[in-house]
C-alpha cells in the first residue's frame, strides 16, 4: 500500500529534477579555457562536476561569499582570484566548504563530487592535482553564473 504511493512521489521528483538547466558558457571561450593556460598576475579556480550521479540537480557554487554559478554533471565553472587565501562553497543538502590558499600563475582544480542524501544529492568539494582536475575539466562543458551570462548578451 505505502509503495503505491510512493511511486507517483518518486515520478514527480524525477520529473522536476529532469527540467533544470544551467546557462552555459560560449564554446570558444570552453575550448580557450581547456588549454589550461593559467593567468600572469592571478590564480585560476576550474570547479567541475564531471559524473551522472545526480545529474539534473543543480549546486550552485560561490566563491568568497560570491555567486560563482551552478553545476550539472558533466559542467565546470572558472574563476579567476587575486592570490590569497579563498573559500568556496558548494551547496547542496548540504554546505561543502573548501579554503585554498593561491598563487599567482597558477591553476587550481576543484572536484564538486556528488553523493547521496536523505532528500537532496550531497556534494564534497576536494582540491585535485592537475593531471587529474584536467582529465575532469576536459570531460566537461563550461557554465557560466546567469550575472555573468546577462552582461554579455549587452
Amino acid at each position: 500500500m505505502k509503495l503505491k504511493k510512493l511511486i507517483p512521489l518518486c515520478v514527480s521528483l524525477l520529473v522536476m529534477a529532469g527540467c533544470a538547466s544551467v546557462p552555459m558558457g560560449d564554446p570558444q571561450k570552453d575550448a580557450a579555457l581547456k588549454t589550461f593556460n593559467a593567468p600572469q598576475n592571478k590564480a585560476a579556480i576550474y570547479v567541475y562536476r564531471n559524473e551522472s550521479m545526480g545529474a539534473a540537480v543543480k549546486m550552485p557554487v560561490t566563491v568568497d561569499g560570491q555567486v560563482l554559478g551552478d553545476t550539472l554533471a558533466k559542467t565546470y565553472l572558472y574563476t579567476e582570484v587575486e592570490p590569497g587565501s579563498h573559500e568556496l562553497v558548494s551547496k547542496a543538502e548540504n554546505d561543502s566548504t573548501l579554503k585554498i590558499d593561491t598563487v599567482a600563475g597558477k591553476n587550481y582544480y576543484v572536484w564538486q563530487e556528488v553523493k547521496m542524501g536523505i532528500l537532496y544529492a550531497r556534494s564534497k568539494l576536494q582540491l585535485v592535482d592537475d593531471q587529474t582536475g584536467q582529465g575532469g575539466v576536459k570531460e566537461s562543458k563550461l557554465t557560466v553564473a546567469p550575472a555573468a551570462q546577462a552582461s554579455a548578451a549587452k
